[in-house]
């Protein structure tokens, strides 16, 4: 794609996933073939929005999404804005695409526009939204926003696309072309189609506000299990082992009394727990209820109205930066990167 020196100069990284695949007609299965020099010829458009160095971290589907390619990909965005990239997009499956947007916000603190972006549908398919969607994330990425955002269609139709905070964003549904909701929150603001117009509300963090740092280290030793009526103690047993484990509880943020000892088990053996509710919305409160109150005295660790999933990838981070067990527990509820709203059990 012939690029416009006059333009401000974007990178985008591809790890792969549906907006860097379309359809093999030998097996009929969707699979990842492009790599980011093929989005920018695919898609010419986009040579009017900005300028663009194209790398391509991995070429997989988002299930096949590692911790380990997680550190890859920052390192590649931390070198990118050093490099004087105004903002950075990267292409990704849309299944895991909150594991890894999350990640990148926990470790590494930006000054400019971070977009995560996908698509539901293959290039090739008559519905496909890779068009709209990368568009929409260009135009984000050379917005006044200043952190890790997931920028995916706001509706059904192709009139704006929405920007969610990365640690508080979730695909929630399987197939619709506006899977993403943010969680807990309004999203941070949008992306009208097809002007590309940006409009920021005042939750979002402003360009600039700090300088580029990485931090990089992760413990890939923390596990996450949902609670389930009936659940065996020796389930959470089988994480013996592990630096940290979440747990998805129910309601406020609770498990089974036969979980009690298992649970003992596992602390005092030197794993961090974390609680969190498979609730989408409220936040964990174990003062309430005798089980709650059973957990604290354990030592688990309230973990406050985040997602489960984010607090598995910030419970990895925060292990990968201490070992002090009162450090770990101050950082898990603090609010870092947005992903903590509520602070209070008043009200739950």
């Amino acid at each position: 794609m012939e690029q416009n020196p006059d333009l401000p100069e974007l990178a985008i990284l591809s790890t792969g996933g549906t907006i860097a695949s379309r359809i093999d007609y030998r097996t009929g299965a969707v699979t990842s073939q492009f790599d980011a020099d093929d989005i920018l010829r695919a898609i010419p458009r986009l040579g009017e929005i900005a300028q663009f160095r194209a790398h391509q971290i991995a070429s997989i589907l988002s299930e096949n999404m590692t911790p380990s390619l997680w550190i890859d990909l920052v390192r590649s965005i931390y070198t990118e804005i050093r490099n004087g990239a105004k903002g950075v997009i990267v292409t990704h499956g849309t299944d895991t695409m909150s594991f890894t947007a999350s990640a990148v916000s926990f470790m590494l603190e930006t000054p400019v526009p971070v977009i995560f972006v996908g698509s539901q549908r293959s290039a090739d398919r008559p519905s496909s939204d890779n068009v709209m969607n990368a568009l929409c994330s260009a135009s984000a990425a050379l917005s006044d926003l200043g952190e890790v955002a997931v920028v995916m269609h706001a509706s059904t139709n192709d009139d704006r696309c929405a920007v969610h905070r990365a640690t508080k964003v979730r695909k929630m549904h399987t197939s619709r072309r506006d899977a993403f909701a943010s969680i807990g929150m309004l999203p941070l603001g949008y992306v009208d189609y097809p002007s590309l117009e940006v409009s920021l509300g005042d939750d979002a963090v402003r360009r600039g506000g700090t300088e580029v740092a990485l931090h990089d280290t992760i413990e890939e030793k923390v596990g996450l299990v949902t609670f389930y009526p009936g659940m065996p103690a020796d389930v959470l047993s089988r994480f013996e082992g592990c630096r940290g484990l979440v747990i998805a509880g129910t309601g406020l943020g609770h498990v089974s009394t036969a979980c009690i000892g298992a649970l003992r088990d596992l602390i005092d053996g030197g794993c961090h727990v974390v609680m969190t509710s498979q609730c989408l919305h409220g936040r964990v409160c174990d003062r309430v209820y005798d089980t709650g109150r059973d957990l604290l005295a354990l030592g688990v660790i309230e973990g406050e109205d985040m997602l489960p999933e984010v607090a598995l990838v910030k419970l990895m981070w925060v292990l990968g930066q201490h070992d002090d067990a009162g450090e770990v527990r101050r950082l898990m509820r603090t609010n870092l990167r947005g992903e903590i709203r509520r602070c209070s059990c008043n009200g739950f």
